[in-house]
C-alpha cells in the first residue's frame, strides 16, 4: 500500500542509471547498466518529491513495445510504487496503437508481472546465473 504521495514523470536515460545499478547489479559498473540504445526509450520515473526511487525503461519496435531495467529502491519496495508505475505504463501503451508488450522478467518476478495480465512465453532462460522468463501482454 502506498504511504505517501508519488508523482510518475518522463525522465532522461541518465537519470535512470544510479537506481539500474543499485537494485539490479550492484556489484557492476553504471556503464554496465547502460543500454546501448538507451537515448532512443522512453524512461519513466516515480518521484516522492524530489526524490527518484523507481524507474523503467520501454523500447518501441513497430507494434509492439518492451519493458526493459524496471527497478524499484529496496527501501520503497512492496509499497505498491512498481505497481503505480508498471499500471501506468501500460495505459499509456493501451492509448497508442501497439498490440504487444513484453519484457524479460527474472523468474521470482514472474507472479509480480501476471497481477498485470502478463503471461510467460516459452522456456526458462539465463543471463549470468540469473533465471528469466518472457512475459508478454497482448492489447
Amino acid at each position: 500500500m502506498i504511504k505517501h504521495s508519488f508523482t510518475i514523470q518522463v525522465i532522461r536515460a541518465e537519470e535512470t542509471l544510479t537506481i539500474r545499478q543499485s537494485v539490479l547489479w550492484p556489484d557492476k559498473s553504471i556503464d554496465f547498466c547502460r543500454i546501448s540504445d538507451d537515448e532512443e526509450g522512453e524512461h519513466f520515473g516515480v518521484f516522492m518529491g524530489s526524490s527518484l526511487v523507481s524507474v523503467a525503461s520501454v523500447f518501441y519496435d513497430g507494434r509492439s513495445a518492451r519493458l526493459r531495467k524496471f527497478a524499484t529502491l529496496p527501501e520503497y519496495q512492496g509499497q505498491g510504487i512498481g505497481s503505480l508505475l508498471l499500471t501506468s505504463i501500460i495505459e499509456r501503451l493501451n492509448r497508442q496503437t501497439l498490440t504487444y508488450f513484453w519484457c524479460d522478467a527474472r523468474e521470482s518476478a514472474t507472479t509480480f508481472y501476471e497481477k498485470f495480465g502478463m503471461t510467460s512465453q516459452g522456456e526458462r532462460f539465463y543471463k549470468g546465473d540469473v533465471p528469466y522468463r518472457k512475459m508478454s501482454l497482448t492489447f
